[in-house]
């Protein structure tokens, strides 16, 4: 089995060294424009199959060269860019995994695409990473738990600190950024709705030590997914802990058209104004070994057992020390990786026979958790009354 792992950011790096470690995998190509990250794995792992590859993601050439004769290709890259990857999969036959859709919805082109893959004969994993995809397959798992599933609820939380730094992201500045400058969907009464960039505020209570962090709604796969695994919902939502000063800034930036995906004309330049900004931002591999607190994700379901109202609440928590002791990353960066990861050890096991794209709604949910927890990732469950 011949793998690419294309782009080699925090959290494909991860994925990239569980990966490694899969007997099944004959070959595990590093591909990225930037090589010190992918190097330094290679270098760290001193594992015969590991190569590393310089790629520009944005040249079709490029990528199809990279391509032909693999059979798996991993996208990591920010998940706008992803796109032509699957194209380019589906061109020279080679089954994909990405850790978030390369659309903004499941509208036209996610049908559109779909088509072309299952066409093309390959099976496209999209949304494989922690949220979307862990987070999926633990809201089919709590689904399961009841009799009909009305609500499903998703909550990241997190209370990184990093010396010497006020605003930072742990994972791809650039997605972040993008995150926060376009509409939230929101499932209300069996549809689709947008709201604002940032206007969902509310406060969250996690569980210790993560404790109350205020959330914002954001667009997320797992609105768009969701309700077509769990046919009897009528509300679901996503909500990411922002710190509040971020979410002002980041509001400030939208509105003066520093978020833009446009390129604008600087002196003679055409530059992006949302590359400028996330390029100001530490990139954080820089700072894994100095991120301090926890991450935590929850899913809430809520909907009905035995004729009473019943919530189904699951979790998963990892410190930022525990993830850097395990793979020298950080916490939330482990859990897109391991996401990742472990579809990819499904696909590569047979456990994925459906050709066009693969929501994680649609793979085998004790499977994943199985893997998950064989990755050190524990999942923590309650039932109560609603």
């Amino acid at each position: 089995m011949k793998v690419v792992q294309l782009g080699c950011g925090i959290c494909g790096l991860v994925c990239a060294e569980h990966l490694a470690g899969n007997r099944k995998i004959d070959t595990l190509e590093l591909a990225d424009a930037r090589l010190e990250g992918a190097q330094a794995l290679a270098d760290r792992l001193k594992n015969d199959k590991v190569s590393v590859r310089k790629i520009d993601g944005t040249k079709e050439n490029e990528l199809t060269k990279l391509l032909r004769g693999k059979d798996i290709v991993v996208a990591t890259m920010p998940w706008r860019l992803n796109r032509l990857a699957m194209e380019v999969a589906a061109r020279t036959g080679v089954d994909y995994v990405d850790f978030g859709m390369p659309f903004d919805s499941t509208g036209p082109d996610f049908d559109r695409y779909s088509e072309i893959c299952r066409s093309a004969g390959i099976s496209a994993l999209v949304g494989m990473g922690e949220e979307p995809g862990i987070s999926d397959i633990l809201a089919m798992h709590g689904a399961g738990k009841l009799d009909r599933a009305d609500e499903a609820h998703i909550y990241d939380g997190d209370t990184a600190t990093v010396d010497g730094l006020e605003f930072f992201s742990s994972w791809s500045p650039v997605d972040l950024l993008d995150e926060t400058s376009v509409p939230a969907a929101v499932f209300r009464n069996g549809k689709i709705e947008f709201i604002p960039p940032l206007s969902g505020r509310a406060v969250y209570e996690f569980p210790d030590p993560v404790g109350r962090l205020p959330v914002y709604k954001t667009n997320h796969d797992e609105t768009y997914f969701m309700p077509l695994g769990i046919k009897t919902l009528k509300h679901a939502s996503f909500n990411i802990s922002i710190d509040d000063g971020f979410a002002g800034a980041a509001t400030t930036f939208r509105k003066w058209g520093l978020l833009s995906k446009e390129p604008v004309d600087v002196r003679g330049t055409k530059i992006v104004p949302l590359h400028v900004v996330a390029a100001l931002l530490p990139r954080p591999e820089s700072f894994s070994a100095k991120i301090k607190g926890d991450t935590c994700f929850v899913v809430e379901i809520l909907g009905e057992k035995n004729g009473q109202k019943t919530k189904v609440k699951l979790w998963t928590m990892m410190s930022h020390k525990d993830a850097f002791a395990l793979c020298g990353t950080n916490a939330g960066a482990y859990l897109v990786g391991t996401g990742g990861a472990v579809a990819t050890d499904m696909l590569i096991d047979g456990e994925v026979t459906k050709k066009g794209i693969v929501i994680p709604e649609e793979l085998n949910v004790e499977s994943f958790l199985r893997r998950l927890k064989e990755k050190a990732v524990a999942i923590r469950e309650q039932i109560s009354p609603a």
